[in-house]
């Protein structure tokens, strides 16, 4: 229930907020649904903590690209190059 509490604001986002600008994420998924992953995935806390990360990662000097939510918890990019994740 918390979890669905604390994604609210970040669905709201995606809804109303982000269609009003050009997309500008560098990574795949975008920076609101690596979040919201990641807080389904390893609670609100971490998961908060983590998608937090992931937008401060996120700026125009970095490279970008594949960045699935991992399984365990950290605040660096996904390690591995190749995910077998469909997502």
């Amino acid at each position: 229930m918390l979890k669905k509490i604390w994604i609210a604001p970040v669905r709201g986002y995606q809804k109303f907020i982000s269609p009003l600008f050009q997309p500008s994420c560098r990574y795949y998924p975008t920076c609101s649904n690596y979040a919201i992953t990641a807080i389904e995935k390893h609670g609100v806390v971490k998961g908060t903590i983590m998608g937090t990360a992931r937008i401060l990662r996120c700026h125009p000097f970095v490279k970008g690209g594949i960045d699935y939510v991992p399984e365990s918890f950290t605040l660096k990019r996904n390690p591995h190059k190749e995910c077998s994740h469909d997502h």
